[in-house]
């Protein structure tokens, strides 16, 4: 060994394999239901100019590939969200750990639950078609399709770039505080009460991030992270992506050599009411306030060389705690007995307890790329936790994708859950207030790592 290590420094040979390229595939499919076919609250009645998208990149050169998608859809949980991450996986060669899936949560949208959709076949329940999962299936198809058709084209990375900028008039918190530190008042996605709209922003996260993908001067992927609830008006029966996929459509047309996913943050207490009245000309106010921000973003975007060897993935398991409110016996009752709502219902519910009760755990992850981290969680965070990992690791450009695994619901804060309000209400929220603890330990291991 000594000899062939003389000889190798002898006649200049290196001793160290050069660093694996980093390498982008990018997919995108149309994943808009059909005529008639049931979404979260109203089947469609008509098809529009904007499709819904699901679409994402492979990232390809470590020991095993990582896939990142976004759905147009307003939630995937439990045994859904992992068909989605299975398929995903199988068709790019790697595990479901080392996948990603979200959703933006548009209401003009489908949702997907697996699990919820065999406790209506068993209990033999009416009324309750959007958890029929044919069409999902074929998205799942249509997906796992394209990334097998995506893997021989994927594209050599040379730089990843990082970026952020603010997003003006658009997000504010949905829940008013009054005295002895209740909710007074809610301000949801359209506040037609002017006193309500006069009231401060509240806590958000005004910024969109952005982490994107180069070879040389030619942009592949980017991805932006921006955390508000994306309805400016729904319940027509019409698909749409709403505000975040027109602003990503116009982002889209203006830098077309890359194809722009859009992930959204921790939103879930947050909404665009004090900007948004209900009128319809606000959808797309509210697309270009964000696409502005998107491009500001864009424009200040810092790059870096980037190999194989700087992109790393960590999963850490979590057991989040279900509601106590939640129990079979009533939900089963209430199934049979209350009439068929859209979200959050108690087959939803019903769904969740059980993937507790049978010990699933979720898993919470975070993509490593120099000196960016994303953070993937599930449900509808807070956007305290977004604010709290921003502050964990200010030395690295933190985003965060929320509504993963749409099990969940809501995931409010500890001291929320004591406020009262909409989101950590029971019929709103699947976990129990001490679920912060958990997320927020989880979070703090993977930036730390």
């Amino acid at each position: 060994m000594k000899r062939l290590l003389l000889f190798a420094l002898l006649v200049g040979f290196p001793l160290l394999a050069a660093a694996e390229s980093l390498k982008v595939a990018t997919f995108d499919v149309d994943a808009t239901p059909p005529l008639g076919s049931p979404m979260a609250y109203d089947p469609v009645k008509r098809l529009d100019e904007l499709t819904l998208r699901a679409r994402g990149i492979v990232l390809l050169g470590m020991e095993k590939p990582i896939v990142l998608c976004a759905v147009d859809w307003i939630g995937i949980a439990n045994e859904g969200h992992d068909a989605f991450c299975a398929a995903l996986a199988e068709a790019a060669g790697t595990t479901p750990d080392r996948v990603a899936v979200h959703t933006l949560h548009q209401h003009d949208a489908p949702g997907c639950d697996f699990t919820a959709e065999k406790i209506i076949a068993d209990l033999q329940l009416k009324d309750y078609g959007r958890f029929e999962g044919t069409f999902h299936r074929q998205v799942i198809q249509r997906l796992a399709d394209a990334v097998k058709a995506a893997l021989p084209n994927a594209k050599t990375i040379t730089h990843y770039g990082r970026g952020s900028a603010e997003v003006k008039e658009v997000a504010s918190n949905r829940r008013i505080l009054g005295p002895g530190g209740r909710i007074r008042a809610m301000r949801l996605t359209t506040t037609k009460d002017p006193a309500l709209r006069a009231e401060p922003e509240g806590t958000i996260d005004p910024t969109v991030t952005l982490l994107s993908f180069w070879t040389g001067e030619q942009p592949v992927a980017v991805l932006s992270y921006y955390a508000c609830h994306p309805q400016s008006y729904y319940r027509l029966g019409i698909p749409s992506p709403d505000f975040p996929g027109i602003a990503r459509f116009f982002r889209g047309q203006d830098v077309p050599e890359a194809l722009h996913v859009h992930f959204n943050g921790a939103g879930g207490n947050v909404a665009a009411g004090k900007y948004n009245d209900g009128n319809r000309e606000n959808r797309l106010l509210l697309a270009s306030r964000l696409a502005d921000g998107m491009k500001r973003a864009y424009l200040a975007t810092e790059k870096q060389p980037v190999t194989a060897e700087d992109v790393d993935w960590l999963s850490l398991p979590v057991s989040l705690p279900p509601g106590k409110h939640l129990t079979e016996e009533s939900l089963i009752h209430g199934l049979k007995t209350e009439p068929a709502k859209g979200y959050i219902a108690k087959a939803d519910q019903l769904a969740w307890l059980r993937r507790c009760e049978a010990g699933h755990q979720i898993s919470i992850t975070c993509l490593k790329i120099g000196q960016a981290r994303v953070l993937h969680l599930p449900g509808e965070l807070f956007v305290e936790y977004q604010l709290a990992a921003k502050a964990m690791r200010p030395d690295l450009h933190v985003s965060l994708a929320a509504y993963g695994d749409y099990g969940p619901g809501y995931i409010g804060t500890t001291v929320a859950y004591g406020e009262g309000g909409y989101e950590t209400s029971e019929r709103a929220s699947n976990v129990a207030p001490e679920v912060e603890p958990v997320i927020m330990n989880a979070m703090q291991k993977l930036l730390e790592k």
